[in-house]
């Protein structure tokens, strides 16, 4: 797994709307080390399928943040910035590594800038 390779990740998770057609892809994730969360996929009027996972990627961090030395997030979603504000206070962010340099959170680019 690349996060292991790169950043020495011992535990990664991957929230994730669930489609039932995706079965064979959660699995090879699951085989590849990755722990799924899954939530009810929506489709949305445009076809694109939404797994709104926010709640649960904070919830989880939360609960697990005094089992983890650093945290990796991987996101380009403002609504985490209050997430990874704390955890640069708190000396508990590794690394915010954003998927799509072209197109991510105005409030993101400001947490970018911090480091």
């Amino acid at each position: 797994m690349y996060l292991k390779e790169k950043y020495n990740v011992e535990v990664a998770y991957l929230f994730i709307g669930f489609v039932p057609e995706n079965q064979d892809i959660y699995q090879s994730l699951q085989k590849d080390g990755y722990i799924l969360i899954l939530k009810e996929g929506m489709k949305l009027p445009n076809g694109i399928i939404k797994g709104n996972c926010d709640a649960e990627l904070v919830l989880q961090a939360m609960i697990e943040y005094k089992n983890f030395e650093k945290a990796v997030i991987v996101s380009g979603d403002g609504d985490f910035s209050c997430l990874i504000d704390h955890f640069y206070k708190k000396k508990k962010l590794e690394m915010l590594l954003v998927p799509n340099q072209e197109r991510y959170s105005v409030l993101l680019k400001k947490q970018r800038k911090k480091k």
